[in-house]
């Protein structure tokens, strides 16, 4: 009786849980198995470059383009491509320059805010580059560049100080003479 009561429990907490039909946005369109929702195709007309001209012609040029697209995708997928090995490879390096990129980002913008450059710091820099012949400008006119330079000379060194602390933290094994 126990088992009975914990069942309706749960499924009555589960229905419960699920989206009301009420709460569900309309169906714009139904491709295959896909269901495409109002409020998605809005999100994703908003991000493509159709936006730019938002009528009702452009809408439903977006549309089209979201159809055939997705047409497109489920013959791919019915055909096995989604699992080969060429592609899960594709997807495997999208998905670790997409992570390394907002890592760096991340990283970059951490230290930017971190990063100072003194006046005596620019002064010295535009001396040498004057003194070297890099520029014949008046250093009023050099100041900011000049600073802009250091400031990413600095950010560079601190991401390759980043990047040197990581290895040093991480256990790395490489067997240089197998390079052939």
């Amino acid at each position: 009786m126990k088992k009975y009561i914990l069942f309706f429990t749960v499924l009555v907490f589960v229905m419960g849980c699920g989206r009301s039909a009420s709460q569900e946005k309309p169906l714009l369109a139904k491709i295959g198995n896909y269901e495409l929702r109002l409020d998605e195709f809005e999100q994703e007309f908003k991000e493509s470059s159709y936006a730019r001209s938002d009528s009702l012609e452009a809408r439903n040029d977006f549309l089209n383009s979201l159809v055939d697209r997705k047409l497109i995708l489920q013959d791919a997928q019915g055909k096995g491509l989604d699992k080969e090995k060429n592609f899960l490879k594709m997807i495997e390096r999208f998905w670790e320059q997409s992570l390394l990129k907002l890592a760096l980002d991340e990283k970059t913008k951490e230290i930017s805010g971190t990063v100072s450059v003194s006046d005596k710091e620019i002064e010295e820099r535009y001396q040498m580059m004057f003194q070297a012949g890099q520029t014949d400008k008046p250093y009023e006119e050099m100041r900011e560049q000049v600073k802009a330079e250091i400031k990413r000379a600095k950010g560079s060194k601190a991401i390759n100080d980043w990047i040197t602390e990581l290895r040093k933290n991480a256990k790395v094994i490489v067997n240089y003479h197998l390079l052939k």
